[in-house]
């Protein structure tokens, strides 16, 4: 079909086109103007993605993801908004809705998912491309309530979204509460161990103990090693079987004197002996002396030698009192060392469970306000209002998709007429239709006198 056989067909039945498109004009005019009026109202939402955390103070990075604005959106879709919507407008209270709810339902399932299925019917939650910023539009016949449920959908947004931050904190809250009161038994235990071994064992200070016994223990061992000086100095000295040359013999003055005076007599005694010989009185008497005399020297050598002897065992006695009680030192010492080593194990205990303790309580204080907290990254732009001029229907737009659309179903219902009764409108439908040449063609009889009219 062509341009020309097509034009010439709406030409022919141009009365069908424009009666259809006249139909379908009046129709919508008509049902626009009878259909009732619905106002829209519009909330505004803007969401601060680059908040930091109220505890923390970091910036949560899953706010910058591009999902985050669709997650959003689906939030303020979803049943648990609209439930909570129902809730903060006290809809499922009334017994107006309620008598509804039964005569539609009959009683089945529950009033408030009844009602939040119809809110979201008339929802309209819209993102921006450019911002975050979120607008939420609801419909309704009264202006009224369209403005208090588009506002109710941002209060309540915000609401579940508080909730959706705070409901994990207030489990690991709880979890944190529970790990600081183990915690804090643990270091009570610790701290009770650590308790009952001091006075078990009657400690105070435990490194002040020590630092007084090793002293105490460093002391006898130089006591002892003095004593073994001396214990050997007179064992050696009491080996000695020359005790003219022992040091105490041949120091002391009494001996010294007796040797002197024993000399002396002695070359008296020769003396005596070459001048009044052996038998005289002086020389006998001399003799005397002398032999008085060495007994005295050899009587206090003897008592040099005991007293060396006494000293060798008083020194070995002193020698073995110090031994034993270095022994007992010592082990006192390595007793002390190993309470030592056993206090410093409960002490590093305690202090292990301190630092758990401190760790876990500094959590669970912050999951405690995070609990609690009341603020969210999301706010009010843009309060909803009641709007004095309907949305729906909008009647000059439905005209003109009217007039739109009559066009097109005029067009249709010719062209259908065309074809179910076809005429010869041109030559190019002769040709068409019996597929022979044309040779001329006579045009209609107005144009024929049309022509006349125009050459006279």
């Amino acid at each position: 079909m062509t341009l020309q056989q097509f034009l010439l067909i709406l030409r022919a039945r141009y009365k069908v086109a424009l009666l259809a498109l006249i139909v379908t004009v009046l129709t919508t005019v008509t049902v626009s103007l009878l259909l009732p009026k619905q106002y829209s109202a519009s909330a505004a939402v803007v969401i601060d993605v680059k908040a930091p955390d109220m505890v923390s103070g970091m910036i949560l990075q899953g706010m910058m993801a591009p999902g985050y604005m669709a997650t959003q959106v689906d939030i303020i879709n979803s049943d648990r908004v609209a439930r909570a919507v129902v809730k903060l407008l006290k809809m499922d209270e009334s017994q107006v809705i309620r008598q509804q709810w039964q005569e539609a339902t009959k009683g089945q399932g529950q009033l408030i998912d009844w009602l939040a299925v119809l809110l979201q019917t008339n929802l309209s939650v819209k993102p921006s491309r450019e911002s975050t910023v979120i607008n939420i539009d609801y419909t309704a016949a009264d202006p009224e309530f369209a403005a208090v449920v588009a506002n109710a959908f941002a209060q309540s947004y915000i609401n579940v979204n508080l909730d959706l931050q705070v409901a994990p904190a207030r489990q690991f809250a709880a979890f944190f509460e529970d790990q600081t009161k183990t915690a804090r038994g643990n270091l009570e235990k610790a701290q009770q161990a650590l308790s009952d071994y001091q006075q078990k064992h009657g400690i105070t200070a435990a490194d002040e103990r020590l630092d007084f016994e090793t002293a105490k223990l460093n002391d006898i061992s130089s006591q002892l090693t003095g004593i073994q000086g001396q214990t050997t100095d007179s064992q050696s000295k009491r080996s000695n079987t020359k005790l003219d040359t022992v040091a105490e013999v041949m120091q002391s003055p009494l001996i010294n004197g007796l040797k002197a005076d024993i000399g002396r007599l002695e070359a008296k005694l020769i003396e005596n002996n070459i001048n009044l010989g052996k038998n005289h009185p002086q020389t006998q008497r001399a003799e005397a002396e002398l032999n008085t005399l060495k007994a005295q020297l050899n009587a206090e050598t003897h008592k040099i030698s005991s007293s060396i002897e006494t000293t060798y065992q008083i020194s070995r006695k002193r020698e073995q009192e110090l031994l034993g009680a270095l022994n007992n030192q010592k082990t006192r010492v390595l007793l002390l060392n190993r309470q030592r080593d056993e206090l410093n194990v409960l002490r590093r205990d305690i202090e292990s469970a301190q630092r758990s303790f401190e760790l876990v309580s500094q959590r669970a204080s912050q999951t405690n306000i995070a609990s609690q907290t009341n603020q969210t990254n999301i706010s009010v732009l843009n309060p909803a209002f009641a709007s004095t001029k309907p949305s729906k229907p909008k009647v000059l737009l439905n005209v003109l998709v009217s007039i739109f659309l009559g066009t097109l179903l005029g067009v249709g219902l010719a062209l259908m007429l065309e074809l179910k009764d076809r005429k010869v409108r041109s030559a190019q439908d002769l040709f068409d239709a019996l597929e022979l040449p044309v040779l001329g063609s006579i045009g209609s009889a107005t144009q024929l006198l049309a022509s006349a009219k125009a050459r006279a």
